[in-house]
């Protein structure tokens, strides 16, 4: 890789971000004053999100990277991917399917659309390979060089649907001596997890790692309804990846990889009525540890992967070549209406049950086909470019099933879509250094997508004729672009401001388990307006990074989630507005003391007076407007679904030497504003602010060889709403629970 470290900028976009970059600049100033002097210094963090390893204060994008012991700690509860959500500024994660399915959320773009053919605008990249489908996107998080967050569109260099930004989670690769380490941890409801790598050469130019996690919950919610205790919410999962690099000293590299996931646990565990009507609040009473549900919950999860990069190395131009299959089996059942009963047999509960509802999601058959091809410049003194294409292939299957609860969970429904989808694209990129301070990039992306749709309905719920297939396609092509510049006050500070054009390809929604249409929404595009400032202080023992941005969608997908009719329906927004800011700051306030802080502000709002979709069907308090048509609510000014506003993080570690080895102390916070759960607001599904800490003490001795520690997660043991159901009752489903634990780590 070419690790030129470059320096870019473009000036302030309008008077007020001017304003902004100067009170920073000032505050930074006055702290560079006040600080005390010290020797401990933060070290250098690398990133690609150029495709390039270069210094992340050189790179003229939002980005906040985690790694080493900050990523430990956070991952410690035997959380999913999940635990990730608002430990980044503008970063959300949430899930009504449990740990298989998570959706992605920056600057509040995302989709709340529970379908495994739903269609995200943030991009996952595991390995440079990008994960497309929703359920790839949840493959556990372990062995990790780093986790890296491109926030604001990303559509020139990286794989496709970026407009929202690229999560890009990079594996520690094989190393040419021999190393690794085990870590184990046990605690509260029996939650354990086992990591562990070994690392080093086979042969004078072929290395190899191994990773493995394991990972256990027992189950701990008791059904109160059929009076079994512990029947819910555990879970095994095992994922485990091998590479191979063979690097002889010469002009070519190769990496292969193969990884493989295994999940066998529950369904998202919804629950009926646990909302106080014309509140946000948990009605009283509420106990996490008890359901009453007559239906069944179980999750199956299946799935493997591998890719092969290359790399040809002919002195003033590097040619990479990326390739990628993935493939996932799920099987998903939840018992939806989260009670027992129905009103129409005069026995239900808790609350009110209308109807029962349950229902499961397979995918049995799916498979993904990438391939790219890049050639960069190496060593071009002012002037640098790549080229590059992209070609995506993916074909998949889902099962959609309706069951007769009241029958004992006969079979009552049976619906299948299939799709097949191929986009290519081609892209290039160039940077220019004007002079020594001031520095240029610009970037252009060609992409071409189709999709082939069919689906159909053999067995209709509720004894209703089948529905015979449906067939939909759509095929689009785009130009995306962007535009950079940075300035370099100084050898520690630059100024940067960026403009990005970004595209996501249309979508098709055919979940017609209870409806009779296909949907299909029309491709949105996305331009985005930043600048900020990023600073090394105080000889490297502070740094900081802060953006501001502004953005416009142009219509935006979005999915109308239940309601009334239970059936979800694509729609676009004329626009799409966007504003706010985001803050990293990471500091040593003494030699032994380690401050890391992010704060992110992000206000949205949906511009169409014409859009209006069908509110809950469930007894909630609405509060928009009535719509044009009987039945529907207005959405217009609305924010977007799970979009906070504010988003703040914070961890502070203390470390003191103890005899031969050093006790520290680790507190890390996340906080999250309210948000809506879906496109109209209602006072129940609104969830309240969130605020969630975890406590790390811990004794490293041997010259870092051996750690031991206990820790809690989520210590205040708060319990609020994250989710909710709206077609027949106030449903809905919480955070991860308190977590206390201990673990041991050798490092070899």
């Amino acid at each position: 890789m070419n690790e030129l470290a470059r320096s870019r900028h473009v000036g302030p976009t309008s008077v007020g971000v001017a304003a902004a970059v100067g009170m920073t600049l000032s505050a930074a100033a006055a702290m560079a004053q006040e600080a005390p002097a010290g020797t401990a210094v933060l070290e250098t963090v690398y990133v690609t999100a150029q495709r390039r390893t270069e210094d992340v204060q050189d790179v003229p994008v939002s980005i906040t990277t985690l790694s080493d012991e900050k990523l430990n700690v956070i991952a410690s509860g035997g959380e999913d991917v999940r635990f990730l959500s608002g430990r980044i500024p503008s970063l959300l994660i949430e899930s009504s399917f449990g740990r298989a399915f998570p959706r992605f959320y920056i600057r509040g773009l995302g989709n709340t659309d529970f379908d495994l053919n739903a269609s995200q605008p943030v991009s996952l990249v595991y390995d440079e390979v990008v994960q497309e489908n929703p359920i790839l996107k949840g493959f556990p998080v372990f062995d990790l060089a780093m986790i890296e967050t491109f926030r604001g569109p990303q559509g020139t260099l990286f794989g496709r649907n970026t407009p929202a930004g690229v999560i890009k989670f990079n594996s520690a690769a094989p190393t040419e001596e021999l190393e690794g380490f085990a870590r184990a941890s046990y605690g509260t409801y029996g939650t354990a997890n086992l990591e562990a790598a070994i690392s080093g050469p086979l042969s004078e130019s072929l290395s190899a790692r191994f990773s493995v996690l394991g990972q256990h919950r027992d189950d701990w919610v008791d059904n109160d309804f059929t009076e079994k205790k512990d029947q819910y919410e555990g879970y095994d999962e095992l994922a485990a990846r091998v590479q191979f690099l063979y690097d002889a000293g010469t002009d070519f590299t190769a990496l292969f990889n193969l990884h493989v996931r295994s999940l066998d646990g529950t369904a998202r565990m919804f629950r009926a009525n646990i909302i106080e009507a014309g509140t946000n609040k948990l009605v009283s009473g509420f106990d996490p540890e008890v359901a009453y549900i007559d239906g069944t919950n179980d999750q199956e999860l299946d799935s493997w992967g591998g890719s092969l990069r290359l790399r040809f190395d002919g002195g003033r131009v590097a040619l990479h070549s990326i390739t990628g299959y993935e493939s996932a089996e799920v099987y998903s059942r939840g018992d939806i209406d989260g009670g027992y009963g129905a009103s129409f047999i005069g026995s239900y509960g808790p609350g009110f049950i209308p109807f029962p509802a349950e229902s499961a999601d397979g995918l049995p058959d799916h498979s993904q086909f990438t391939q790219e091809f890049r050639l960069e410049s190496l060593e071009w003194g002012r002037f640098d470019w790549q080229l590059g294409a992209f070609y995506f292939d993916e074909s998949i299957t889902i099962d959609s099933f309706n069951y007769d609860t009241l029958a004992g969970g006969a079979d009552a429904g049976y619906a299948v879509q299939e799709q097949d989808n191929q986009a290519w694209a081609v892209y290039g990129s160039v940077d220019f250094d004007v002079t020594d301070a001031i520095s240029l990039g610009a970037g252009l992306r060609y992409t071409d997508d189709k999709k082939d749709f069919v689906a159909e309905r053999p067995v209709t719920p509720f004894g209703g004729p089948p529905l015979l297939p449906i067939y939909a396609e759509t095929d689009d092509d785009h130009l995306g672009w962007d535009v950079n510049a940075t300035w370099a006050l100084s050898d520690d500070t630059n100024l940067f401001g960026r403009i990005a054009h970004g595209f996501r390809a249309p979508s098709i929604q055919g979940r017609i388990l209870f409806g009779n249409t296909v949907s299909i929404a029309d491709s949105e595009t996305v331009t985005s307006y930043e600048a900020g400032i990023k600073t090394d202080l105080l000889d490297n023992r502070t740094r900081l990074s802060f953006t501001l941005f502004t953005y416009q969608v142009d219509d935006q997908q979005l999915t109308a989630v239940g309601g009334q009719a239970n059936f979800n329906t694509l729609i676009n927004a004329d626009q799409t507005k966007g504003q706010g800011f985001e803050l990293d700051l990471d500091a040593y306030l003494t030699d032994r003391l380690l401050l890391t802080l992010g704060v992110s502000y992000n206000d949205t709002e949906i511009d169409d007076p014409n859009l209006a979709i069908q509110p809950c069907g469930g007894g909630c308090t609405v509060l928009d407007p009535a719509g044009p048509v009987a039945g529907t609510v207005s959405i217009d000014g609305n924010s977007l679904p799970q979009a906070p506003e504010w988003i703040a993080n914070a961890t502070l570690r203390y470390g003191v030497p103890v005899g031969d080895g050093e006790l520290y102390f680790y507190t890390d916070w996340a906080y999250r504003s309210e948000v809506s759960f879906f496109l109209y607001e209602s006072k129940e599904f609104t969830g309240p602010s969130l605020v969630e800490g975890g406590l790390r003490i811990g004794y490293d001795w041997g010259d870092g060889r051996y750690q031991a520690a206990v820790f809690g997660r989520n210590i205040l043991d708060e319990v609020v709403a994250v989710g909710g159901i709206d077609f027949n009752n106030l449903t809905g489903f919480i955070n991860e629970p308190r977590t206390v634990g201990a673990e041991l780590r050798v490092n070899f």
